[in-house]
């Protein structure tokens, strides 16, 4: 098995952090995203979009990280990370769609005006844009504080996918002033502390 990323990248992460949690090991295969490699014609006959990670296994290929984490946990021995109950299972995939459609293009906004674009040398943030992703972020956190109001994780009692595509966004988001946004919501600071100390974040993230 093969995975095509980088280490910094989130949707990479979600793909190794599901690794760890199972007790997979793949070869990592590093996409230089500095020198433009996931635009390069090699790369781009895997992936058609020429974005990571990409995933190998033996003959069989996919891309997109929110399905091969599905994959590989329905394919890999180990700790189950999908509930086993229709519901918990409906919860999870609702939490993942917050994840995707409600939260991260606006914690991305935030990120990328005041950590990347600086490593660029990009110049000044856009403030307009960190305002508009803190406020849209802090309503999507809102929602989540809500729900762990009653519950330890986003499906239910366990540790799920729906956490493990949180996490990557979170993470970064956390470096920034407006970490804020996790540590002021209760709820959603205790899960987040539950969710960053795990071994199998800690090794991706380190």
């Amino acid at each position: 098995m093969k995975v095509y990323g980088h280490p910094m990248s989130t949707c990479t992460r979600k793909v190794l952090t599901t690794l760890a949690e199972k007790g997979h090991e793949a070869q990592f295969e590093l996409v230089d995203l500095s020198k433009g490699q996931q635009k390069s014609p090699a790369y781009m006959a895997k992936h058609p979009f020429g974005v990571i990670p990409f995933l190998e296994d033996d003959g069989f290929t996919m891309y997109e990280s929110r399905a091969i984490i599905r994959y590989l946990d329905a394919k890999l021995p180990g700790p189950k990370l999908t509930p086993g109950d229709t519901a918990s299972l409906g919860r999870m995939e609702q939490w993942l769609s917050v994840e995707q459609s409600y939260f991260t293009p606006h914690c991305m906004a935030i990120v990328m005006e005041l950590v990347f674009k600086a490593m660029r040398g990009g110049g000044k943030p856009d403030m307009d844009k960190v305002n508009k992703g803190r406020d849209e972020s802090a309503r999507a956190l809102d929602v989540v504080d809500r729900a762990l109001m009653s519950q330890a994780y986003l499906a239910g009692d366990t540790f799920s996918l729906a956490e493990i595509s949180w996490l990557p966004y979170l993470q970064y988001l956390s470096a920034t002033p407006y970490g804020t946004l996790i540590t002021e919501r209760p709820h959603v600071k205790s899960w987040w502390q539950r969710i960053s100390t795990r071994p199998s974040w800690k090794k991706v993230n380190g």
